[in-house]
């Protein structure tokens, strides 16, 4: 019977060696006969731990059950009560340390694959045609969203479901924020990405791109513009980089410049006259999602050897383990308990390769991970011509620079109250804005959220 069958139906996916020489996505998607296979997995448990997994309440034992029964187009719109971007997250959620951590299928094999039926039924939809979106009557209130990601998004659109109109203010000239600059092809097809942003165009969603809030206009122009709140969800989109020498050089990089260059500038299409360097070597710094994105990425372009230079242990990687297991399956070489030190140029102040020193783990930080710390003597040399530093980002200050009255903590990110209220009334905040760079479905819940607040602020106005 399915109910005792352990292991999730297999995704089926590229071949490890086609797929690193192409930017097409490395997951096929499930059938409708795997779809309905896995499904009959779920127990639809009483108590749904799953739900209380999920950062958005997808009513998840509801749209699984649907499924079971064919009925594809009746789990989309339970999915859609909770979720805007239903085919994004059932690719780039983190489901194992979310919902398909909580099942109970779990305890005893492999948890139901949530995700990979998410993206089913979204896709499903999709291909199909099978939604039609009924734009809600106005209330005749208008709401301001400074960005165009997951949490500006879906925020967005939860505000257009309950009448309001609303504008969403986007610097750069397409909208989706990280999920079409940062988040590569072959993970989220951006025609996938562009369905989901038209689907709130549908709603009555304005975007108006091009619009860098605290340069074309300010939070103050928008407010006089006649808009009720604003919600900011512009992200966090400044690089960090490690202050060593030698991250001047040509060929250096921030994650953020390189994925931009590959993703939204369609640096890996030869029609494209997008500078992109040719390498040769590269080393990624960094251990998280976004350092494999890189990496990845840099192998499609056609390096030779691409490193993932981390300063601790496997066990320690904060990147999602199908990520590492894709990266490692196309060619990715690891070089753990391992840190730069220097990046070394030649004449032309061009990058030729990078020192590096050992490391070795001692007690936890703050964070709850062990230390590293450097060995003596234990310094080598890699030979690279490109380095991608992928050690993190910020949130922006062009925004709080350019508005009185809104108060940051010491790390730059916004300060809201527990209704994700800025110190400043009527403007709300969310996402990495808030938090400083997490996951889409995190700040897809803080969009959420802070649609309801707004939504009660303005009702008692």
């Amino acid at each position: 019977m399915a109910d005792k069958v352990l292991n999730k139906v297999p995704m089926p996916e590229q071949d490890p060696k086609v797929r690193s020489g192409n930017f097409q996505e490395v997951t096929l998607g499930y059938s409708k006969a795997m779809a309905m296979e896995e499904a009959e997995r779920c127990l639809n448990c009483k108590t749904k731990p799953c739900v209380n997994g999920c950062p958005v309440g997808v009513r998840i034992p509801e749209f699984i059950g649907k499924i079971k029964e064919g009925d594809f187009t009746s789990a989309y719109d339970i999915i859609k009560t909770t979720n805007r971007l239903p085919a994004v997250c059932g690719r780039v959620c983190p489901q194992e340390n979310q919902c398909e951590d909580k099942c109970v299928r779990g305890i005893k094999g492999e948890p139901v694959a949530i995700g990979r039926l998410e993206r089913f039924v979204a896709d499903y939809i999709m291909e199909n045609n099978a939604s039609t979106v009924a734009k809600p009557k106005s209330n005749g209130k208008k709401v301001a969203v400074v960005g165009a990601g997951p949490s500006g998004l879906t925020c967005a659109g939860n505000l257009a479901q309950l009448g309001y109109k609303v504008t969403i203010f986007e610097a750069f000239h397409v909208a989706g924020g990280v999920l079409m600059y940062g988040i590569p092809e072959f993970r989220l097809p951006k025609a996938i990405v562009q369905k989901e942003i038209n689907s709130l165009l549908e709603l009555g969603v304005e975007i108006m791109t091009n619009m860098v809030i605290g340069k074309v206009l300010s939070l103050d122009d928008i407010i006089d513009m006649g808009y009720e709140a604003i919600f900011i969800g512009s992200g966090a989109g400044l690089p960090n980089f490690m202050g060593i020498e030698g991250e001047s050089l040509i060929g250096v990089f921030s994650a953020n410049e390189y994925l931009t260059r590959i993703n939204l500038m369609k640096g890996y299409l030869e029609e494209y006259d997008t500078p992109v360097i040719k390498s040769k070597n590269v080393a990624v710094v960094g251990g998280g999602n976004v350092a494999m994105d890189a990496a990845r990425s840099a192998i499609r372009m056609g390096a030779e050897h691409v490193y993932i230079v981390y300063r601790r242990s496997q066990d320690e990687l904060p990147a999602r383990k199908e990520e590492v297991y894709h990266a490692k399956e196309e060619g990715i070489e690891f070089m753990f308990l391992t840190n730069p030190v220097k990046i070394n140029g030649d004449e032309n102040g061009r990058a030729e390769s990078m020192e590096c020193i050992k490391m070795q783990l001692s007690e936890p930080d703050e964070s709850g991970r062990k230390k590293s710390v450097p060995i003596k003597n234990s310094d080598f040399i890699i030979p690279v011509d490109t380095v991608i530093m992928s050690v993190g980002t910020s949130p922006n200050p062009l925004i709080r620079k350019t508005t009185t009255g809104i108060e940051v903590n010491n790390r730059g990110c916004l300060v809201v109250d527990e209704d994700m209220m800025t110190t400043r009334k009527g403007i709300y905040a969310g996402g990495d804005a808030v938090t400083g760079a997490a996951t889409v479905i995190l700040a897809m819940g803080a969009g959420r959220a802070a649609a309801a607040s707004i939504d009660k602020y303005i009702s008692k106005k």
